[in-house]
């Protein structure tokens, strides 16, 4: 249903983390405690078009992006915490609406913000996307007990390469071949309609690392994070930063 069409509720306080913060544009940065250089080695994978940078940043600079983020507003009507810059993003009901009266939300996500621009500014210097095409548009997901995300494709509106920053704890993420192309998302159903080949290759995220989506990794292979607790320590915690251009 076209956003025009959406019925809008009065109040939507109810999905954010009480207390929390707007995320500002124009809030100055604090300044990042570079103490170590990343590792520029690109790590190849099995998954044709995908690509791994290990240690991008630095554990410093991974506490600098999480402390930012903490102090911002979360959405909290999925299972998983998520946030949003750039563009809009659907708000799902509250459980707790009648089946009746439920109705999907679409909300404008605040900008990218500039405490991420130096890592935006450090993926153009290494080539991974170029000066007058940085990406617009970041997902940000928290992973936390047996928490995952089913196989899916990014959405086809956005083109290439789709670039994840995994923080903190180490995770596998799936990737199941294709057959062909296809733009199916989670939330239709769709997703989950794909004809695959049957191919299937897990690579592990350490934390800090950096994965390169283009190619073929990008349009012809789901990837998911598997629904489990197992390998996972209590206190298991994964933040993704999920970044797109158009």
């Amino acid at each position: 249903m076209p956003p025009s069409q959406l019925e809008k509720r009065k109040a939507i306080d109810e999905y954010f983390t009480p207390g929390a913060k707007l995320v500002r544009s124009d809030e100055k940065p604090r300044e990042i405690d570079q103490q170590q250089p990343p590792k520029k080695d690109e790590l190849v994978t099995s998954v044709p078009g995908l690509t791994m940078y290990k240690s991008f940043v630095t554990a410093a600079e991974e506490r600098q992006i999480l402390d930012f983020l903490n102090d911002a507003s979360w959405r909290t009507d999925l299972s998983r915490r998520t946030m949003h810059f750039g563009g809009t993003y659907c708000l799902m009901p509250s459980k707790s609406v009648s089946t009746e009266r439920q109705q999907a939300e679409i909300l404008q996500a605040p900008p990218m913000p500039i405490q991420l621009s130096w890592l935006i500014d450090r993926m153009v210097d290494m080539g991974i996307f170029q000066e007058d095409k940085k990406p617009q548009y970041c997902i940000v997901n928290e992973y936390t007990g047996n928490l995952g995300i089913s196989a899916h494709t990014e959405n086809f509106q956005f083109g290439e390469p789709v670039v994840g920053l995994s923080l903190l704890s180490s995770c596998p993420i799936r990737f199941h071949e294709l057959a062909r192309p296809f733009d199916g998302s989670v939330r239709s159903g769709q997703a989950a309609k794909a004809e695959r080949t049957g191919k299937v290759v897990d690579v592990q995220l350490p934390g800090r690392s950096l994965l390169v989506m283009s190619g073929e990794s990008r349009w012809s292979w789901q990837h998911e994070i598997v629904r489990s607790s197992r390998r996972r320590s209590l206190g298991w915690k994964r933040v993704s930063l999920t970044f797109r251009v158009k």
